[in-house]
């Protein structure tokens, strides 16, 4: 029951880590030839618009309600093919003229994006940056909603798959900009849009592989479409208000030189943790709940639900602490070298540990949304994340004059709990499917007290590799000692105050006999 679950979150979650182990390849390079400067600022705000409104459009919003209403047509044997032609269809038309009007109104949005680069030459670099690389939208978005095609079949490997060519592509366009003595600002913007067409190439080909194919053609205004563009309508708005917050982030960093990579390194790290448990979890969970409801399987969707939520915080919690003790280990390891000084490697750390803070929640984020958008309501979320945005623009702006750019990572994080409590709180009133059980319990203090025992692990650890990590010939090995000493300690403390079973981990992944 939930180990077919936990199968599939570990196969994506698998796939994720292997992505991000590549993005590290790919930022650790970024570090070294760009640094914390004027050209990494105004290319990462660039890259994160076109991604800030794939999330707005896709993953964030219409996905979310798109794969419920696929999934539950699967179940039922109805025609979900022609359902997903005219969503595929309908998101086409609308991002096409979109990509063009984006492209043409660049400056307006990159001043929206970051108002501190006007006056410098941070804001034309983005612009240009921007111009070349926002039809990225396109692609991703389209890939997007294939991804959800597939995971509803589950074809969780191909879906995986998917984001290890994008950093891949900025890899090979990176050796070659160094080889060939490219500009290496405008290489990583001319990269952008490739990666896009590849993911694109690569999701179309393996949802025919899967029995579904899909061609380009003018939408139509179906009943169907109908509803799920009512029912993506309110999850729209709420990826909208999640972008806000981001927004408000960039804002305030645009305003110090160097902050914006300092948050995007930041940013990376922990989207480590967070991509291969959290996001798996969510992707994972919303089919197999919608698929539970559509059926009356009541209990099986509270077993998915709790072992999921379980799953997610054994392995996040330990992951949050080991970001806030041993922010500064990891960022000076793995970024400081090149163009990247020690003053980037403290900035970086300290929003990192206020990241971390924020891990478990955005985290139980994605565990706990599935649980509004199995039933197909979108509007409460999008409630919760009105006050989120709230306390995000009220802590980031209000507490900028003290703290400066940390102002904006910390309210990521008061937000992200924010939004957390609201989902639990909002939660209370749905049928038993949406309970902790007694095993979840018992054992969410267990796995605190053993996350403790591991952040208490690390810091000593941390003192005494303090010269191995300073020194350039062993700091790989000290940081390997240094994370594998945590690992070994969580995992031990854990199995003595019974905060999980390891067996229980070899049972979920042990595939069931044919």
């Amino acid at each position: 029951m939930s180990k077919g679950l936990i199968r599939n979150v570990v196969t994506l979650g698998g796939w994720t880590l292997l992505s991000r182990g590549a993005g590290f390849a790919r930022d650790v390079m970024m570090a070294n030839y760009l640094g914390a400067g004027a050209v990494s600022d105004a290319f990462f705000v660039a890259q994160s618009l076109p991604n800030m409104f794939r999330r707005f459009f896709a993953e964030g919003a219409f996905n979310q309600a798109f794969v419920p209403m696929f999934a539950k047509k699967v179940e039922a044997g109805e025609d979900a093919q022609a359902f997903a032609q005219d969503a595929f269809n309908g998101m086409a038309a609308l991002l096409v003229v979109f990509t063009v009007v984006g492209t043409l109104a660049m400056p307006l949005l990159v001043w929206a994006m970051a108002s501190g680069f006007v006056g410098d030459g941070r804001f034309d670099l983005a612009v240009t940056y921007g111009e070349i690389g926002f039809s990225y939208i396109l692609f991703i978005s389209l890939v997007a909603l294939l991804s959800g095609v597939l995971v509803t079949n589950g074809r969780f490997t191909e879906a995986g798959f998917v984001p290890i060519l994008m950093n891949l592509a900025f890899i090979g366009s990176m050796w070659m900009a160094d080889w060939r003595g490219w500009d290496m600002g405008m290489t990583l913007a001319w990269t952008l849009p490739v990666t896009g067409a590849l993911q694109f190439g690569f999701t179309w080909f393996s949802a025919r592989a899967a029995g579904h194919t899909f061609t380009l053609g003018l939408p139509r205004w179906t009943p169907e479409l109908k509803r799920l563009t009512l029912i993506a309508g309110p999850a729209i708005l709420a990826g909208g208000v999640v972008q806000i917050n981001l927004l408000v982030g960039r804002q305030v960093a645009s305003h110090t030189e160097g902050a914006v990579a300092w948050m995007s390194y930041a940013d990376r790290l922990y989207q480590l943790p967070l991509g291969v448990v959290g996001i798996a979890i969510g992707t994972a969970l919303l089919p197999d709940l919608s698929r539970r409801l559509r059926a009356g399987d009541l209990e099986g969707g509270r077993a998915s639900f709790n072992r999921g939520a379980e799953f997610a915080l054994a392995l996040t919690l330990p992951a949050a602490v080991a970001l806030v003790v041993i922010a500064m280990p990891l960022v000076q390891v793995l970024f400081q070298r090149g163009a990247f000084g020690p003053d980037d490697t403290a900035n970086t750390a300290m929003v990192l540990a206020a990241y971390g803070l924020g891990l478990p929640a955005f985290v139980l984020h994605k565990v706990l949304q599935p649980l509004y958008y199995a039933r197909e309501d979108t509007r409460s979320p999008f409630r919760f994340a009105i006050w989120s945005m709230v306390v995000n623009a009220g802590f980031a702006v209000g507490l900028m004059p003290v703290m400066g750019y940390l102002a904006a990572a910390l309210a990521t994080t008061v937000s992200g709990w924010t939004m957390v409590w609201q989902l639990w709180h909002g939660s209370r009133r749905m049928d038993d499917a949406a309970r902790f059980d007694a095993r979840f319990k018992s054992r969410l203090p267990r796995i605190l007290l053993a996350s403790a025992i591991m952040g208490v692990v690390l810091w000593g650890l941390a003192v005494v590799l303090g010269p191995a990590l300073d020194a350039a010939k062993w700091r790989w090995i000290a940081l390997g000692a240094l994370v594998g000493g945590g690992i070994v300690s969580y995992f031990a403390a854990g199995t003595l105050v019974g905060a999980f079973r390891i067996s229980e981990f070899k049972s979920a992944l042990r595939r069931k006999k044919a």
